[in-house]
């Protein structure tokens, strides 16, 4: 096979038409299954257009369940929709690029004054720069952090609180707007004043899709971007199949793209069944949902922070050991330790939550067993950040009891 033969396949248009409709920043005009959540999320945020006052919501959810998505939507129709009755901006901000408060204060003020310096101002002059430039532009901003776990994580919740204020003895009302967005409940670790800012009832989570909706999923982003006749039905009710054990819809997207790109590289104007069952057997079936990880008692998290922070740097932990950094992780939060059949249970129950698994071998000679621990079912840097950031919240929650 020359170059030029396999190059001529790629791109060909046997099977993708529309490759931009496979990007995850592409924003469908309609969402799939979130009409009841983006009612709720417009309901929150009712006092943007219906007034002059502000809305405040947090969204959360498991990866791929259509949280940014849904934002992201709502802003762009709020935006179009009052265009002619008032000026409205929504700004989207990534925490997981932006981790301190003068970062998102930064970010702010580039929005309207891209010459403004970005270096040498302290948080307080950054704040009353954003207050004046928000003045002169007489519009209401919705401020969107994103993954906002990493800005809590790096730099605590008083970001919010200013912003939050942000128009607390001005003239002018309501000119800023927040949405949360986080795969965590992050209201487990905001202090008591952001939540009374925020309102407990306006939490919307966000639960992982069915099975029917990835179906659905699947046959919009495959009626946009494949050539007709290029899948059947059956195809799409596979794809769904492969990606409902974790309500995902990014791998639901993922998937049709891949059987899509691995039927067209074959010289193939059709899918088959054999092109999803060979990309979805090299897609994880199976992750850590971080909404468990907050349900787990305290101690539980603690042994599992040791357990995640070995696993940085080897690919299995004995018990013994485990024991061990447990104790040192108590140490670090100044709480008592368990004894340990309390932590064996704990690590029992991870085992039986698929947070860990574990396996057993026979010590030398047949006398006994060492039983070994590992988490092949995420990251376990990502998941101690997490537990990192939970943990002292619910310590500092059980001190105020």
């Amino acid at each position: 096979m020359s170059m030029s033969d396999y190059l001529d396949r790629i791109g060909a248009g046997l099977v993708i038409e529309h490759t931009e409709y496979f990007s995850f920043d592409y924003i469908p005009s309609e969402l799939v299954g979130r009409d009841n959540e983006i009612t709720n999320l417009a309901s929150m945020m009712r006092g943007v257009f219906e007034n002059n006052s502000s809305g405040r919501a947090i969204i959360t959810g498991r990866v791929g369940s259509g949280k940014t998505a849904m934002t992201r939507r709502f802003c762009t129709d709020v935006e179009k929709k009052f265009a002619e009755k008032k000026s409205i901006k929504a700004i989207h901000i990534n925490c997981r690029n932006v981790t301190t408060k003068p970062q998102v204060f930064q970010h702010l003020i580039k929005t309207f004054d891209e010459r403004h310096p970005d270096r040498g101002l302290g948080s307080g002059e950054l704040l009353r720069s954003i207050r004046r430039l928000m003045r002169n532009e007489n519009t209401h901003f919705i401020v969107v952090l994103d993954e906002v776990d990493h800005l809590l994580r790096r730099s605590g919740d008083d970001v919010l609180y200013q912003l939050l204020r942000i128009d607390e003895g001005e003239k002018t009302q309501g000119t800023l707007s927040l949405i949360l967005i986080s795969q965590e409940n992050v209201l487990n670790v905001l202090e008591s004043a952001v939540i009374s800012r925020f309102g407990r009832s306006n939490h919307l989570r966000l639960a992982p899709y069915n099975e029917e909706g990835l179906y659905n999923i699947a046959k919009q982003r495959a009626e946009l971007a494949l050539v007709p006749g290029s899948y059947s039905d059956e195809i799409l009710q596979l794809i769904a199949e492969s990606s409902s054990s974790n309500g995902d819809a990014r791998l639901a997207i993922e998937l049709l793209e891949a059987s899509a790109k691995r039927c067209e590289n074959a010289g193939r104007k059709e899918i088959t069944i054999k092109d999803v069952n060979a990309v979805s057997s090299t897609q994880p079936q199976v992750m850590v949902d971080g909404a468990a990880i907050e349900t787990l008692p305290l101690h539980s998290m603690i042994a599992f922070l040791a357990i995640c922070r070995r696993l940085n740097k080897a690919n299995q932990i004995v018990t013994g050991d485990v024991e061990k950094l447990y104790r040192v992780v108590c140490e670090e939060y100044e709480v008592k330790p368990r004894g340990h059949t309390t932590l064996w249970k704990y690590l029992k129950m991870m085992v039986k939550c698929n947070f860990i698994m574990s396996r057993y071998t026979a010590l030398e000679g047949g006398r006994g067993r060492t039983q070994y621990f590992s988490m092949p079912h995420a990251l376990p840097s990502d998941v101690a950040k997490r537990l990192e950031l939970l943990i002292p919240a619910i310590i500092r929650n059980n001190s105020k009891k």
